[in-house]
């Protein structure tokens, strides 16, 4: 089986994390993990599983509006304006259906808090006839981070638990 990883990432740690679940699932599949500005506009004939890995920002996906507003806090920003959200949003229909599976970071202080990026991502694949996997939250310790200590190995075992999922 082959995987596609597109994530979309302001400070580093959700990148951190795509990588970390691309190597949980290297075992059982051939992982092309790729930024999102850098994300193919279709997803390519032989993709059997697409992940999206985003930050979560007021509560779901970003915007161009709160791309900018972590830029002003030291995050990365390109004049491209577009995250996973648009990627997600401007992909073609697809006639066959495709595994997905979203993530997200998030602060940990706000961890229980409603709405995340990985559950508007998979509502979107959804909506574009994806079979969706349940998303997944990594937790960061404040804005910028760094990641809360553990979660690079938890996300390599939900992506090994991604693998073993469709494998069976």
């Amino acid at each position: 089986m082959r995987a596609l990883v597109v994530y979309e990432s302001m400070f580093g740690n959700t990148a951190q994390i795509a990588q970390a679940v691309a190597d949980g699932m290297a075992d059982g599949e051939d992982v092309t993990i790729t930024d999102v500005v850098d994300a193919p506009e279709s997803i390519p004939p032989d993709v059997d599983l697409v992940v999206v890995g985003a930050p979560t920002h007021v509560f779901s996906l970003s915007r161009v509006g709160t791309r900018r507003k972590a830029a002003r806090r030291g995050g990365a920003f390109t004049d491209v304006p577009e995250g996973v959200r648009e990627w997600l949003e401007h992909l073609p229909s697809s006639e066959r259906r495709l595994a997905f599976a979203a993530f997200d970071t998030r602060v940990d202080d706000m961890a229980l808090l409603p709405g995340a990026a990985s559950h508007a991502a998979t509502r979107l694949a959804k909506e574009r006839s994806f079979d969706a996997a349940e998303p997944a939250s990594f937790l960061v310790e404040g804005y910028e981070g760094p990641l809360v200590e553990g979660e690079l190995e938890r996300a390599r075992e939900w992506g090994h638990g991604l693998t073993e999922h469709l494998a069976g």
